[in-house]
């Protein structure tokens, strides 16, 4: 509440779908308990436990199978507002009801279930009645079917009537009754409880009980046995909506205050209304027999935040708005509405409370949208839900390629470029006089909150600025600028130290100077610090000890220890907590070789360990952090090596022993490494500075290892000022940076260009960095459109309300026409400079589907053509310089002629209708919408396309790409991958066809083309495949296929190379499976099979839990596999890093 940021505490892969969520709380319990409906046919209860940042399994009950069905639970849930019990219903017909309590040890205890099934019922909703403290009662809006199902004359489905029904759990009987039921109007879709029962002290009720039922263009509240009330939604006072449009509510939350409680109700454009009821208790002669009577329902119009599936209101004044489509967004409240001059609409305002007639609609209440009043948006989490199309490409001339990718609906939607690192936000650049070689900064006093000086270091000078209201230099600092710096520490309570090549300068607090000279002829050539302990290495490749002793004095250690070799780097750790010293010192030498030398004072200067290099080291750095693939509860001291070739090490120091084990690598960039050690957030991490800067921090108690995005730093440190607490200050050239990261975790950063409409395929140019993109929306005008029908209502001497219309589309969405109509239009973007350079809007009804940049054989200057066919061209592709098409179930090639493009080839074999192609040489690969793939080839000669090998099975193809000429990826509806490859004898047969007639093609097998495609790969990734793409991600890393999907995922698939992985991984795949992970039950191997059983893909996201995996459980999983925990670890990482980077 203090920052208003939103961050994510813990995500986890859950291996399954939810369906619905719920929270609870036990009466007089101080925690919330979170109820998971899902696919998995069983009712979960998680809790979160703050210590470890994990869910907690605590109950998991079994009722029906796994899937999403019609008949089994999971699909709604709705829990009793004083925690006694759930209600988990389905689609159709069963309802089941759970008691929850607690046992002697206050541990959450849940029943068997009871029913509350209804034969031939749909459910629409259901939700919790606030009863107080009465037996738990639970509403559901139903349908019965079982008239219509038996009537073929459609007239009992006319007639069907919505029940509005009351279940009642008698907790003393232990069974649930049908208290009373009713019907209501027939397009209610949602139900709101309403605070009722009585308040714990006093004998108040808390409010009226009941429900609110959401019904189109209408709420009303209605309770057993009470008359109703009904009031109009209020409707945006558009002059271009189609006015015979209903309108619905999609999201709700109700809030109570001290006395008071307010609903929000969210309608499908966004618009936010603040509803309340005005009652009153009436009392009759004896106190008990009280009950509520409702005065009045009320509605008036709040704000507009875009459309939610789930709305939040936190204690500390916030609305979390979780939005359906694009990123969420956090809002604070300014006022709550009150005191406005918003028109509100009341059920008291029509006649019988405006339950008259209940089949007879109001009249339209109005409002004038506006920007937002009531609410101020704090914070936005970036979500890319959903991704239509991508591109990987580098255009930035990186060492990485960009993932370019086309999300969102309607006019929230946007361009995104996703580049692999974190943000970084830039407060402060300036120009130096002249090429620092490093910087610091220093606090002052130990126990100063902010750094008081900034050192920079040049090849014949330091030069010292101070941190106030303004940077200026300053120079009684007591530290020599005629010499360059190797070292700066803050050392002991209140005292500076500077190491320079000819000694070392301690300045105590009354800013006297003791220094240490370095003997004649030597000079020092490396150096490394921290709060008690300094070390020095001479040109003579000797090391020199001081130490801190309690008076603040430093002393010399009395011998120098020889290295054998000249020292190029070293680094020690810091002093933990309450103790004197760090007990090892890490020394990089010339011969290639890492020493552990011990500052123990019973064997000082002594090497423990050694490692020897592939590379002389440029820097190291000995850091505690916390991994808990390693170590669950406490930091583990990290060696990190940089090597001059740009690769760095990773080695783990054995806090005991002093031995270096568990060696990982990761190439870095084309300089020698910097490495410096910065606080972020409060814990340890590091800075890796080669031809890309990279950052080493703990994030959700796991190490992440990600680039920064910003230009190549050649020295950093950390940096804190007041107005920029966390930051870091850098030297790039001759320029000077502050900078801070603000969001840790995030693996992408994201640049993003507004669009119009929702975006629908892309395409690049082979030329210039240009991408093409075109956007399409039904129920929309056009801007041409608008304007006709702007000036047709105003020539009918109609007030047109220009401030209504000209409201910006990003937040209030556009107003919809009538069906039939669309708005559509084509735009050119540069995404280097993140700039739309061109817009061309189509007019006359016209939508875009599809788009390709085709070379031309017969190009001569500039034509615009159109050529008008015969259904929708649902794909494009340049082929041999013609066009390529997929025209409904028709293959065409068309070539460029004068007036128009003429049709030259077609083939109308195809079942259903061609969503997607793709060429090499002479082979077209075709995708089907609802038929697989299919393997073409264009015979010239004969000018014929010729189908000569398909699918075994039918797949409803959304995306594929070829992997090579004989094997294609795909992606189907159903969130399925899976990879098909034709036989290479079947392949060069076609090709060389020696009749040249095709007569080899012509005779079917099966019913279908003369050959069949062999399945290699079978994968369900829960997501809609919209793109696949074969990349490598990495530079001079191998091939991966890279696809995202519908909601905003973005996964890869590695191929392995050697058997020995295959075996490797598979086996700790079968290991983990057994662990149980899904937090829902859901048996992993049965998730991954959904459609059809896995085949030969190995389940990523399930190796990457063995890290989050109990000690003992990795330890035990590892003996299976003959190797030790941190050899299994190494591996996943490698295979990761290897091919994808990340």
């Amino acid at each position: 509440p203090t920052t208003a940021k939103v961050t994510s505490v813990l995500a986890q892969d859950i291996f399954g779908v939810i369906r619905s969520l719920a929270s609870f709380r036990l009466t007089g319990g101080t925690k919330d308990y979170v109820i998971v409906g899902s696919d998995s046919g069983r009712i979960i209860i998680l809790e979160y436990d703050p210590k470890t940042n994990n869910f907690v399994k605590l109950h998991q009950e079994t009722f029906g199978k796994s899937g999403t069905r019609r008949i089994v639970p999971g699909q709604h849930l709705a829990t009793d507002p004083k925690g006694r019990s759930v209600m988990i219903s389905a689609m159709e017909k069963a309802k089941l009801v759970y008691v929850l309590n607690r046992d002697a040890a206050a541990n959450l205890t849940i029943s068997s279930p009871l029913e509350a099934h209804k034969n031939h019922a749909i459910i629409h909703h259901i939700i919790g009645v606030d009863v107080g403290f009465d037996n738990p009662m639970f509403a559901a809006l139903e349908v019965d079917y079982s008239e219509s199902d038996q009537d073929p004359t459609g007239e009992a489905f006319n007639n069907a009537e919505k029940m509005l029904t009351f279940y009642e759990l008698d907790l003393g009987l232990n069974h649930v009754v049908r208290k009373w039921s009713e019907p209501t109007d027939n397009r209610a879709n949602l139900l709101v409880q309403v605070p009722g029962g009585r308040s714990g002290s006093s004998n108040d009720f808390d409010g009226p009980s009941g429900v609110l039922i959401c019904c189109e263009d209408h709420i009303i509240w209605r309770d057993m046995d009470s008359p109703q009330h009904r009031v109009p939604i209020p409707r945006r006072n558009n002059p271009l909506a189609d006015p015979n449009r209903g309108l619905i509510i999609v999201a709700s939350v109700m809030h109570k205050m001290r006395g008071a409680f307010f609903f929000l109700l969210q309608s499908e454009e966004g618009d936010l209304y603040k509803v309340t009821i005005e009652h009153e208790t009436i009392r009759q002669a004896d106190a008990d027999d009280a009950y509520v009577e409702v005065k009045a329902l009320k509605i008036k119009y709040f704000d507009t935040v875009p459309v939610a599936t789930g709305l939040c209101i936190l204690k500390s004044g916030f609305l979390f708005v979780a939005s359906e489509f694009g990123n969420h967004y956090l809002y604070q409240f300014q006022k709550l509405g009150d005191d406005d001059d918003e028109p509100e609409f009341s059920s008291t305002s029509y006649p019988k409370n405006g339950m008259e007639d209940p089949h007879v609609p109001l009249p339209h209440a109005f409002f004038r949208p506006r920007p937002l009043e009531n609410l101020i948006l704090q914070d936005e989490m970036e979500s890319l839900d959903p991704i239509t199309d991508a591109k990987v490409l580098n255009l930035f001339n990186a060492d990485t390629p960009q993932i370019f990718t086309a999300c969102g609906r309607g006019a929230r939607s946007a361009f995104r470029t996703l580049r692999h690192g974190l943000d970084v936000e830039e407060t402060v650049s300036s120009d130096l006089p002249g090429i620092p070689n490093a910087v610091w900064t220093t606090k002052l006093k130990e126990e100063d909150p902010h750094d008081a000086y900034i050192i920079l270091s040049f090849v014949n000078g330091t030069l010292v600025l101070s941190i106030g209201e303004t940077i200026e230099e300053v120079s009684d600092t007591g530290f020599l600028s005629s010499a360059p710096t190797l070292a700066v520490q803050q050392i002991g309570a209140d005292a500076l130290l500077q190491v320079h090549p000819h000694g070392i300068r301690h300045v105590l607090a009354d800013k006297r100077v003791n220094e240490w000279k370095v003997p004649a002829g030597k000079t020092i050539v490396a150096a490394t610090t921290n709060k008690r302990q300094v070390v020095v290495a001479l040109s003579s490749a000797e090391l020199v000890y001081f130490e801190l002793d309690l008076e603040g004095q430093l002393n010399e250690y009395q011998d120098r220890k020889p290295m054998g070799s000249t020292v190029l780097t070293m680094s020690v750790g810091q002093v933990p907590p309450g103790r004197q010293r760090t007990p090892y010192l890490a020394v990089g030498c010339e011969d290639q070789t890492v020493r552990v030398v011990s500052l123990d004072p019973e064997s000082t200067l002594e090497t423990i360990s050694l490692q020897a290099l592939t590379a002389p080291p440029s820097a190291i750095c000995i850091a505690e952090m916390l991994d808990a693939s390693i170590d669950k509860n406490n930091p583990t001291l990290f060696v990190n090596i940089g090597l001059n070739n740009g690769i760095l090490l990773r080695t783990v120091l054995d806090p005991v022993n002093g031995q270096l084990t568990d060696t990982r690598t990761r190439f870095l960039g084309s300089r020698p490494i910097r490495l410096i050690s910065v606080p972020i957030r409060g814990s340890s991490s590091i800075l890796a500075l080669s031809s890309r800067s990279w950052l080493n921090y703990t994030h959700q108690n796991l190490l992440h290892f990600t680039p920064l995005i910003t230009e190549p730093l050649d020295h950093a440190w950390s940096f804190s000022a007041e107005l920029c607490p966390e930051g870091l200050i850098g030297i790039s050239g001759s320029v000077l940076r502050i900078f801070q990261i603000p969001k840790l975790g995030s693996k992408l950063k994201q640049d993003t260009i507004p669009l119009s409409y929702t975006p629908r395929k892309m395409t690049v140019h082979p030329r210039h960095k240009l991408i093409y993109l075109i956007e399409s929306d039904h129920r929309v005008l056009s801007p041409e459109e608008q304007e006709k029908k702007i000036a047709d209502l105003e020539s009918k001497g109609k007030k047109v309300d220009r401030q209504v219309i000209d409201l910006p589309p990003e937040i209030f969405g556009r107003a919809k026409a009538e069906a039939g109509k669309w708005g559509s239009c084509i735009r050119v973007l540069d995404p280097v400079q993140g700039t739309s350079v061109k817009v061309i809007h189509l007019d006359n009804n016209e939508a875009a589907f599809s788009v390709a940049v085709v070379p031309f054989n017969a190009m001569n200057g500039e034509l615009l053509l159109a050529t008008e066919v015969d259904d929708v061209p649902l794909t494009l592709l340049g082929f041999q310089g013609r066009l390529l098409t997929g025209i409904g179930n028709a293959l065409r090639i068309y070539e460029l002629g004068k007036k128009k493009l003429l049709r030259k080839c077609e083939n109308k074999a195809f079942p259903s209708a061609i969503v997607t192609l793709s060429t090499q040489g002479s082979r077209i690969i075709v995708g089907d919408m609802q038929d697989s793939i299919f393997y073409v080839t264009y015979k010239q000669g004969t000018n014929r396309l010729l189908i000569f090998a398909d699918d075994t099975s039918p797949r409803w193809i959304t995306s594929h790409t070829m992997v090579d000429y004989e094997t294609v990826a795909a992606g189907d509806k159903f969130g399925n991958i899976f990879v098909n490859r034709l036989e290479s004898s079947v392949s060069s047969q076609v090709d060389e066809d020696p009749t040249g007639a095709g007569v080899l093609a012509e005779k079917g097998f099966l019913m279908g083309a003369a050959h069949k495609t062999k399945l290699l790969t079978m994968f369900h990734v829960g997501d809609i495949v919209t793109s696949i793409h074969k990349v490598s991600m990495v530079a001079g890393g191998r091939e991966i296929l890279l696809y995202t999907g519908l909601h905003g995922t973005i996964g890869i698939m590695i191929p392995f190379v050697s058997k020995e992985d295959v075996d490797f991984i598979t086996t700790l795949e079968q290991h983990l499976r057994g662990e149980n992970q899904s937090l829902i039950g859901r048996d992993m191997l049965a998730y991954r099979g959904y459609y059809t059983p896995v085949k030969a893909v190995v389940d990523g996201d399930l190796c990457e839990r063995f890290a989050l995996l109990p000690g003992s459980r990795q330890q035990s999983i590892a003996g299976e596999l003959d190797r030790t925990v941190g050899e299994v670890l190494k591996k996943l990482e490698s295979l990761r890093v290897s091919a994808s980077g990340f």
